[in-house]
């Protein structure tokens, strides 16, 4: 899916909205239970129920690699129902050197019709330009990440050297960020028409920052729901022209009821984000 398709999709659904399918096999209702493939089973009941809410579907790999072959049959129904209508998220977190990225991003495109892949930078250039040769198709590269771990390394200064970056004006001089070297060193290796960045919404102290280093690249933000993050603060401080944003809530959504009307509960929360989002796509 191409950056204007995407675009357009936002305008159309008036929604940036992410569903994860982080389909926890011990998660899965019940009544699912003796299907067949209950994960699948699972995952078309939500698909059906919020696909024209939201614009996005990201699957969460290790949930599905964890069930061996099955699983990843499992993955291979899910992302063929999904079909071409939503941007395709394969949540695997991939980079290695780059023969081996090559074979990852072979997987992902060639053999499985995934939009995006999520990639992690740490071994340099090598290991993400694999997944930018690929016209249409999209690597998401860690940024700043959601969870506590991230002030482990990704929030944790450089040295001693000043910000020089344009635009950082009003920001108090200091050491740079390893995840502010990743942005502006990621974003030179591509473009904002095949390269996103994941920026957690836990972090949204951090948005306005990240914008002045890339304001025209998309970002996935995980972290809206079951994490804390706010879907309000997120979209004032990370939107852009194009809206630029994917929030994606997994938890929030999937598993809004463990009962036999666990796909009516899902809409029920896809549809108080998207109405939400569509007051913030009109202002």
């Amino acid at each position: 899916m191409t950056r204007a398709e995407l675009v357009q999709l936002i305008k159309d659904r008036k929604s940036y909205l992410c569903v994860g399918l982080d389909t926890d096999p011990e998660k899965i209702p019940a009544h699912l239970q003796g299907e067949e493939d209950p994960m699948f089973s699972f995952n078309k009941a939500i698909i059906d129920a919020t696909k024209d809410l939201c614009v996005s579907y990201k699957i969460n790999t290790a949930f599905y690699e964890s069930q061996g072959w099955k699983g990843w049959q499992t993955m291979e129904k899910t992302v063929s129902y999904i079909g071409k209508e939503h941007f395709l998220i394969a949540d695997a977190k991939r980079g290695d050197i780059g023969n081996t990225s090559s074979q990852y991003a072979k997987a992902f495109f060639e053999q499985l019709p995934f939009d995006s892949i999520t990639v992690a930078p740490y071994m340099g250039h090598d290991s993400v330009k694999p997944f930018l040769a690929y016209p249409g198709k999209w690597a998401i590269v860690l940024g700043l990440t959601s969870n506590s771990g991230a002030a482990d390394f990704e929030l944790q200064p450089m040295g001693a050297s000043e910000r020089h970056a344009v635009g950082d004006a009003g920001r108090q001089i200091g050491a740079e960020k390893l995840y502010e070297r990743v942005l502006r060193t990621v974003s030179s290796w591509g473009k904002t028409d095949n390269l996103m960045f994941v920026a957690g919404a836990t972090q949204s102290d951090e948005f306005l920052h990240i914008r002045q280093i890339i304001p025209d690249h998309f970002l996935l933000v995980p972290g809206v729901g079951a994490q804390g993050g706010s879907l309000e603060e997120i979209s004032r401080k990370a939107m852009n022209a194009e809206t630029g944003i994917l929030v994606n809530v997994s938890r929030g959504i999937i598993y809004a009821s463990a009962g036999k009307d666990f796909d009516t509960a899902a809409r029920k929360e896809a549809l108080a984000y998207q109405q939400e989002m569509a007051t913030y796509l009109r202002g």
